[in-house]
């Protein structure tokens, strides 16, 4: 019988996979594989190996132990493979970022070379990349019209399940020289399970406990007012079509749960449009601003870093982002903010230690949601946008559990309330005063911004 190559990447799952019903379409038995590739797992930070593993490992489970992990180039690994189950097609999820189409780009060509098809079928997303585009066929540089016409070009229902009529490939029946490897397994505690019946069991449960209060709790940080199911995306554990079914727009929540859907997509549809604005300003002309880099420069990024800038709020998100990997979304906004216009960093200083130390760094949002903090990106109307982080922490920290939580020496029950984010009493021993100015840094930051127009 015929073999084919069903190729694991970011969609970690067995349910609603358009890829897994292709393989299985024409009855052929399939390999289920992943590719460790070390340029990936030299840039992974230990928190995304160890979901990456997790996962891993909850996939073989389902497969019961059918799925094969190697390690090495896709575009060497992946046709050896082929030739060792006399595979003629590879079937994957199609990936959209700049890496991901170099790297498919190569292993197409390799394959194509020894007569084997590699064939995408769907994404990791709602809406791909690419489908959304202005009536002229270009694509949207703001997102309020992009979501309008992603509404209506929708999106299609969950794919059913194949996994019952599909005969798996034994690995251990595989030949010599394809070396398996064990899934990564740094031994880094993660605060969320990894996996597909993981990411389907908290999805359910935020559907039926969180999602009512969606829309008037995400902003705050010191209620679990978010779905934490960001991982699970970054890694395909689950699909957002499975969640977008479950959203019920009689709830209040849904609406705007489904907005941060699209968000994803107009991210990601921005990356694969603009591939350079992975590390460089989506707006090229923020690339003459003016930004700090020497010796005072990098000891304010370290003292950002590590939680010691003096700002509660600040230093409440960093040192969570720490001992965590995740950091609460509005968090994640005042700290950006803070390290762009008021120590006056680069936005790549700051996108690079998220990506170092996130459960959930993906590469669009991470990239976007820092050029939103810095004014540099798709954002219409961006620069004079400076957020105090005083006022934010006042605003969706109000009783200040989120800053007790995270920086102990602010845990003083006589700091109640607003007090813990202005200090009017004075600051604990060893809670450092700040850093920075930041009515100062604010006039700072919009002459900088003012100098390039």
């Amino acid at each position: 019988m015929s073999s084919t190559l069903l190729w694991f990447r970011r969609d970690l799952r067995l349910h609603d996979l358009p890829a897994l019903l292709e393989a299985a379409a024409d009855g052929a038995e399939v390999l289920a594989c992943f590719v460790l590739d070390p340029r990936l797992e030299t840039s992974s930070g230990p928190r995304r190996l160890q979901y990456l593993g997790d996962a891993l490992r909850a996939l073989s489970a389902a497969l019961d132990g059918r799925l094969l992990v190697t390690r090495g180039r896709p575009e060497e690994q992946i046709p050896a493979l082929c030739a060792a189950v006399d595979a003629g097609t590879v079937h994957v999820s199609a990936d959209f970022s700049p890496f991901g189409v170099r790297r498919d780009e190569a292993v197409a060509t390799a394959l194509a070379d020894a007569g084997v098809t590699m064939q995408a079928t769907g994404s990791p997303y709602l809406v791909s990349p690419g489908r959304v585009t202005k009536e002229d066929g270009s694509p949207y540089k703001v997102f309020t019209p992009y979501l309008a016409r992603w509404r209506e070009v929708g999106w299609r229902a969950p794919a059913p399940s194949a996994t019952t009529a599909v005969q798996w490939v034994d690995p251990a029946a595989m030949p010599n020289r394809i070396r398996r490897v064990d899934p990564p397994d740094p031994g880094v505690i993660l605060d969320i399970e990894a996996g597909e019946p993981a990411a389907r069991h908290q999805w359910a449960e935020f559907v039926d406990t969180g999602l009512a209060d969606y829309a008037e709790d995400r902003n705050r940080p010191d209620k679990p007012g978010t779905s934490r199911m960001s991982a699970h995306l970054k890694f395909g554990t689950i699909h957002p079509r499975t969640m977008a079914a479950d959203l019920d727009f009689r709830r209040t929540g849904a609406g705007a749960y489904l907005r941060e859907l699209a968000f994803r997509d107009f991210y990601a549809a921005v990356l694969a449009e603009w591939p350079r604005s992975a590390w460089w300003n989506w707006n090229a002309r923020y690339d003459a601003i003016e930004v700090d880099t020497d010796e005072a420069a990098v000891a304010a990024f370290e003292a950002w870093k590590q939680g010691r800038t003096g700002f509660p709020i600040v230093d409440a998100g960093m040192r969570q982002l720490r001992e965590t990997g995740f950091m609460h979304n509005r968090v994640r906004m005042i700290v950006a903010s803070f390290l762009v216009k008021d120590l006056h960093l680069p936005w790549q200083w700051g996108a690079r230690w998220f990506l170092e130390q996130l459960v959930d760094g993906d590469m669009a949002n991470n990239q976007h949601g820092w050029q939103w903090c810095a004014g540099s990106g798709t954002d219409a109307a961006p620069y004079f946008r400076v957020f105090n982080p005083t006022a934010q922490g006042e605003k969706f920290d109000p009783s200040g559990d989120y800053v007790r939580r995270w920086v102990p020496e602010l845990a003083d029950t006589e700091l109640a309330g607003g007090d813990v984010h202005k200090l009017k009493r004075g600051r604990p021993a060893g809670y450092p005063e700040p850093i920075v100015d930041h009515a100062t840094e604010r006039v700072e930051a919009l002459r900088r911004y003012g100098q390039i127009g």
